[in-house]
């Protein structure tokens, strides 16, 4: 942890993307420790498109740890925050102890400021908590000198973090241990795998979720007869489909098992005692028009999953991409005067043919969808070099910019 004579702060910035999980986690075992009642299965969505940058510095000037999320200033005593803190600080005390020469001891008791912005908006489905930790535990691995496994920490902050400590596809496998030692993140096949595989995010809203994730899950594992079914039951079998589709690259198994998986998270939130409903007519007119366009085709050609929000993502191939997301703005005609409807990954026009438009037969829905971010699989969380990057300023607070 250098740092120089004048007690300017050392400072490292990183990047860790967003995943959308296809086999979904809902229900913790351990409150605490975030420990799930199943296991899940997820896509790390690539950071071009879809990230959280941290800058963290540490400096022997600075009185107390401090954090801005989004240019606001939170508070840095979240138990959640807390446990990465204390986690990743511990660890760095122990390598010390072990005789790693490569740890400044004299960083250790120095406070930290943190600062991390999303690209992308907070808390309206789209997995902001799961990069957001992810960069954190991966930044001040970097700060303190830590390395090896971090999943673990990551999960302390937000369950589905640990899933964002990879690329590609990644398994965030539940573990049996009362400590959570083997509840832990695990690629299953790297970013390059399937480079056919595209995705898409409909964004229906930007509006924070009536119901947050946590008290959302507390609520189902407390009244919910069949998430517990589901749990002991269905995804065990789920999980070894699913991951035997990602490594045969079989897209209509892989399409099927998400949709599948999908609608029955979002039954157990119907199953929950009062109902929780994450999905607006938005979302299940998407649904129909999927699987209106499948049947047209006779084939799984696409596929849609709903984490806590109503934004559907959808999974297809990229000899598709073009004509679906030429139906999308058919179904869902965006503002014609409005920003761009299509970001992220170029995607050139289609003309569809009136058969195709009859068979999917849905009554379109103006400004039903806000835009489309066309993504595809990427890499885990990753240093950026570029000191310009930096959120921070030398004075250890959040840049003008930011």
């Amino acid at each position: 942890m250098p740092q120089d004579d004048m007690g300017k702060p050392s400072m490292v910035t990183c990047t860790a993307p967003v995943n959308i999980a296809v086999i979904k986690y809902w229900g913790k075992r351990h409150e605490e420790l975030i420990l799930p009642i199943n296991s899940s299965l997820s896509v790390t969505l690539h950071q071009d498109q879809l990230k959280t940058t941290t800058t963290v510095a540490s400096s022997r000037s600075f009185l107390e740890d401090r954090i801005w999320l989004n240019g606001k200033e939170e508070d840095i005593s979240h138990p959640r925050l807390q446990s990465c803190l204390r986690e990743i600080r511990r660890l760095a005390r122990k390598r010390h102890s072990d005789g790693d020469p490569s740890v400044d001891v004299t960083g250790l008791s120095h406070k930290v400021h943190i600062c991390s912005v999303n690209n992308f908006p907070t808390a309206a489905g789209l997995a902001s908590s799961a990069a957001g930790f992810a960069c954190l535990v991966f930044t001040l691995a970097r700060v303190y000198g830590v390395e090896g496994e971090l999943s673990g920490i990551a999960r302390q902050g937000s369950g589905s973090a640990c899933r964002s400590m990879h690329g590609g596809f990644v398994q965030w496998i539940m573990g049996h241990q009362e400590d959570g030692k083997d509840s832990l993140a695990q690629q299953v096949e790297p970013e390059t795998h399937w480079p056919e595989l595209r995705v898409l995010v409909l964004v229906a809203s930007v509006e924070r979720k009536p119901i947050g994730s946590t008290s959302g899950m507390q609520t189902s594992v407390q009244t919910s007869c069949l998430l517990k079914h589901r749990a002991d039951s269905v995804v065990p079998g789920r999980m070894e489909e699913m991951i035997e589709a990602v490594h045969r690259k079989d897209f209509s198994t892989f399409a099927e098992l998400t949709m599948k998986d999908s609608n029955q998270f979002h039954a157990t939130c119907l199953d929950t005692y009062p109902p929780i409903f994450y999905l607006n007519n938005v979302s299940h007119q998407v649904i129909s028009l999927v699987h209106q366009y499948n049947s047209h085709y006779k084939e799984t050609r696409v596929a849609y999953t709903f984490d806590a929000g109503p934004n559907a993502v959808i999974y297809t191939l990229q000899e598709h991409v073009t004509e679906f997301v030429q139906v999308v703005s058919h179904f869902f005609p965006p503002e014609t005067n409005g920003g761009q409807f299509l970001k992220g990954l170029p995607v050139d026009h289609a003309v569809l043919s009136e058969e195709l438009k009859q068979a999917i037969g849905i009554e379109p829905m103006p400004k039903g969808i806000r835009y489309i971010i066309s993504t595809k699989a990427g890499p885990g969380p990753c240093v950026v070099e570029d000191q310009s990057q930096h959120l921070l300023g030398p004075d250890g607070l959040p840049k003008k910019n930011v």
